[in-house]
């Protein structure tokens, strides 16, 4: 299924035009501040219905870029909205005969998810921001075809252009880009690594998409991956031991150029048997291989509770952020309701080889985690890329925000 939002006619996003108003929402800031935050609303209308969603500020009304979905509409919580505070949105029903006095012109929208050759590139307007791979990528020539990997991530660039991940690197040939299998489980009474390909046991496997969307506020895809066992010593005995889908969704994030924000939802469910992700070190969770330009002497690494790349390993965080040389970084958010919150850490110690960085919230760190076969299990995760650098205390903001999202009240008027 591909499923693709358009922008229906620029001429709503610039007039203010008479119409029924289908409801009223106020979005309550709370106890935090909010900048330029993605807002996600659930209301009825009909499909063939026009809309504008306007902002009402006294007497007057100013027209708001939206994006619609099945039943739900989004936007963007533009600008810094103070701790405590509210506004005041309306979305309309245009009358169609209203419209024939302004001209009408199809534009393309902001947030694109582009097709290319194996891969989905999502984008805003005309600036990169990550591409999934769907097709399967080979490793460089001469090493052994075992690595040859599809659904991840890769590259991941920052908003000055910057690539932010490494693929098929000397040291680690599996390590591609933004990637979470698990690495040490029990499946059907044996133990199988999905994460580790040289030892043959497993990998993953995209398998198709769910739906591409574009549109005004975000753009993104939901994709069916699946985690492959192997029978050690025999390839050609394959079973999948589990299903995954991966849902991301990169935001509008207005005005401010130097900074992008995605959200990745992994969500897990059994094939045919229950599986136990075995108390590891690593796997699954979020897996992330930094730039070979970043090393332990020119990358910096912070978490939520003050640990430092020298001792943020085996410790949990609710964010971590690594920045680097290349005037550009990472910060990962992950939300309270994921599996033993706040999740540990697996950071690379700086004695690594060339101080390179990989970076894997790992849920099994610190105890096992069994699936039932029949159940969903969802694990979710928010990304900023930016410029430069961030503070300690935005990137803490960011996370209240993500934990905690603006209150929308809806009052249905239609």
């Amino acid at each position: 299924m591909r499923k693709l939002t358009l922008l229906l006619t620029c001429c709503l996003a610039a007039h203010v035009l008479p119409a029924q108003t289908i409801a009223r929402f106020v979005v309550e800031s709370g106890k935090y501040s909010r900048t330029n935050i993605p807002v996600n609303c659930d209301v009825t209308f009909s499909e063939s219905d026009i809309l504008q969603l306007q902002e009402v500020k006294g007497t007057r009304r100013i027209p708001v870029a939206f994006q619609s979905g099945p039943h739900q509409i989004s936007w963007l919580l533009d600008g810094i909205n103070k701790p405590g505070s509210q506004r005041i949105f309306e979305l309309i029903k245009i009358d169609p005969r209203k419209l024939a006095a302004v001209q009408q012109v199809r534009i393309p929208p902001a947030m694109l998810a582009i097709d290319s050759s194996g891969s989905l590139i999502l984008q805003d307007h005309n600036h990169h921001l990550l591409q999934y791979n769907y097709a399967v990528v080979n490793p460089p020539a001469g090493v052994d075809t075992i690595y040859r990997r599809s659904g991840f991530i890769h590259p991941l660039w920052s908003p000055n252009g910057q690539v932010l991940t490494n693929i098929h690197p000397k040291d680690h040939w599996h390590h591609v880009g933004i990637w979470n299998p698990w690495t040490h489980t029990e499946f059907e009474g044996r133990e199988t690594d999905f994460w580790n390909l040289q030892k043959k046991e497993g990998t993953v496997r995209f398998i198709s998409f769910l739906s591409q969307t574009q549109g005004d506020i975000w753009c993104g895809f939901k994709a069916l991956q699946d985690h492959i066992a192997t029978v050690k010593g025999d390839a050609a005995k394959e079973k999948t031991a589990l299903h995954e889908i991966w849902d991301v969704r990169a935001y509008n994030c207005g005005a401010d150029t130097t900074r992008r924000i995605w959200d990745f939802t992994s969500t897990l469910s059994c094939a045919s048997s229950p599986i136990e992700f075995l108390q590891y070190r690593y796997g699954g969770g979020f897996g992330f291989r930094a730039t070979a330009e970043w090393n332990a002497t020119n990358s910096k690494v912070l978490t939520s509770e003050g640990k430092t790349r020298i001792n943020a390993d085996s410790t949990r965080a609710r964010w971590i952020k690594i920045t680097g040389n290349t005037k550009a970084g990472i910060l990962v958010l992950c939300a309270p309701d994921n599996y033993d919150f706040p999740q540990p850490l697996r950071v690379w110690p700086e004695n690594t080889e060339r101080g390179e960085i990989m970076l894997n919230y790992s849920p099994t760190k610190m105890k096992p985690w069994n699936l039932e076969y029949g159940k969903e299990y969802r694990q979710r995760y928010r990304i900023m890329v930016y410029e430069n650098d961030i503070t300690a205390a935005e990137a803490e903001n960011a996370w209240q925000a993500f934990a905690y999202p603006p209150v929308v009240r809806v009052t249905a008027l239609r």
